[in-house]
């Protein structure tokens, strides 16, 4: 009887699933990702992102203090520049390693990278020592972006990802609110270098929060992703794709080194970086991207158009204000504040089940805004113009970024297939990165060439002029803008 039992119950208890297997089937009917399957990863991804955010955006207002205590105004673009071309480098680096073998091991190594760097710039005791911990923490970040996303193509569902990525813009909120004043309190009364040291160890736990779920459900390469030969697994890193990152990294650098130096002799640097860098584009990002072939080509292009349009702009409203309107820096600073707002807005709105069948068309009226928002900027120039509209063109500029950016990375991941999230996720933040510095070189110069490098800081309403370089700044990038709303008509592949 005892056997007959055994026999009888052993096979019911067999079937039963097991702890691992229940969560699954629950996550496939999980409505949101705070729920139970998905929590604890959720609540740890968005909030790296978070810490990152105020560092990013806490880190502008420490390095004037930074650079002059340590003697190397001379030297003050290059901490911002060689933040940016490691971390191009790291992009492509992550993207390799992510999808041959998981984005566990790039997103860890990624934030201890970008810990070590801020460990290094808090405590450097020269400039050049700061330069190369900016270096360090760029390698970082462009590890763990990447990763990011090839963290969320594999550990969410589809029908959650465009309410993860919402909360990832929505992270940048209170960061791009709070970031400048916190860190203009701590760099005043505690020193600018504890701006860089005491984010690290903040980063701790909610990595340890997310990392046993990151192990369950994105660790391991994509099952049967083919090597390059179509022989077995890709286990290798693509040597070409490696030297290509070098190439792209190296020639950014030389690309923003000759924009900041307008002489005969900046058009050596300049040449050899856009030698380096063309065939690199043309190398690491889809075929068919710089003419708008449908599909994914033109998902990484608009990336690429929206975020160069909106950064190139946006980095001179301040300095506008401030120049030709008398503003102080605060409340030019502030003109800025409720677009952190509007464009979590325009995320969230992307990120609900009703507005999917719409998406092109959201992208399209999201780039009409940024193109509004962009040419109304200037009107400021003229006396009449009340200040306040930069605010208000700023806050719909941001609603229509929100609706862009977050819909460009649902789409691509859409578009991709497992073993190709990484490249192509790569391929994205180097269209984001790239265009952000030809666009800022193009519009830096133009400012400078009609007379922008002369305008002062500290300028009156009375004394300030060159208006013509602010527009040659604005009114470009709004024609961008609008090619952009163009490409957005390209983003679903031919049927």
């Amino acid at each position: 009887m005892a056997l007959t039992l055994t026999t009888m119950t052993t096979p019911e208890t067999s079937d039963l699933p097991s702890a691992d297997e229940r969560d699954d089937e629950y996550a496939e009917r999980a409505g949101t990702v705070l729920s139970r399957p998905y929590r604890s990863l959720s609540i740890g991804i968005v909030s790296v992102v978070l810490l990152i955010a105020f560092e990013a955006t806490a880190v502008g207002t420490a390095m004037p203090v930074a650079a002059r205590e340590l003697d190397g105004v001379s030297l003050y673009a290059f901490a911002f520049s060689g933040f940016f071309t490691t971390s191009l480098f790291g992009m492509v680096l992550a993207g390799q390693w992510s999808d041959r073998r998981g984005p566990l091991g790039a997103l860890t190594t990624g934030i201890a990278a970008f810990a070590a760097g801020l460990l290094l710039a808090g405590t450097a005791t020269a400039m050049w020592l700061f330069i190369a911990g900016r270096a360090v923490q760029g390698l970082g970040g462009g590890l763990v972006i990447v990763a990011l996303y090839v963290l969320v193509g594999r550990a969410y569902p589809e029908r959650l990802r465009p309410a993860i990525m919402a909360a990832f813009a929505a992270s940048w909120v209170v960061p791009s609110i709070v970031g400048p004043l916190a860190s203009g309190a701590v760099t005043e009364h505690l020193g600018w270098r504890w701006v860089f040291v005491g984010i690290p160890v903040l980063v701790v736990f909610p990595l340890a929060l997310a990392l046993p779920q990151i192990r369950r459900r994105a660790s391991g390469p994509v099952e049967k992703a083919p090597a390059a030969d179509g022989t077995g697994p890709a286990a290798s890193f693509d040597r070409r794709r490696i030297r290509l990152a070098l190439g792209i990294s190296l020639g950014a650098g030389l690309l923003q080194y000759a924009a900041q130096d307008l002489r005969w002799v900046s058009l050596v640097p300049g040449v050899a970086g856009a030698l380096l860098l063309v065939p690199a584009v043309l190398g690491l990002l889809p075929r068919g991207t710089y003419r708008a072939a449908r599909g994914l080509p033109s998902v990484v292009l608009l990336r690429g158009i929206a975020a160069g349009s909106f950064v190139s702009a946006e980095s001179f409203v301040p300095l506008m204000l401030v120049t030709q309107r008398g503003l102080s820096p605060t409340l030019a600073g502030f003109s800025l504040a409720a677009g952190g707002a509007t464009w979590a807005l325009g995320s969230w709105m992307q990120s609900r089940q009703r507005a999917e069948p719409y998406r092109e068309r959201l992208m399209t009226l999201g780039m009409v805004l940024v193109a509004a928002a962009i040419a109304t900027a200037p009107s400021v120039l003229i006396d009449a113009v009340p200040v306040w509209i930069v605010a208000v063109a700023s806050a719909f500029g941001c609603f229509g970024m929100g609706l862009v950016i977050s819909s460009t990375s649902v789409l691509l991941l859409h578009l991709s297939a497992p073993e190709e999230a990484g490249t192509n996720s790569a391929a994205l933040q180097i269209s984001d990165g790239l265009t952000n510095v030809v666009l800022l070189a193009a519009t830096g110069a133009a400012f400078a060439a009609l007379g922008g490098g002369t305008v002062s800081h500290t300028a009156t309403h009375a004394s300030a002029g060159h208006p013509a370089a602010f527009a040659a700044v604005f009114l470009p990038m709004a024609v961008v803008a609008l090619v952009g709303a163009w490409v957005t008509t390209r983003l679903r592949a031919a049927p």
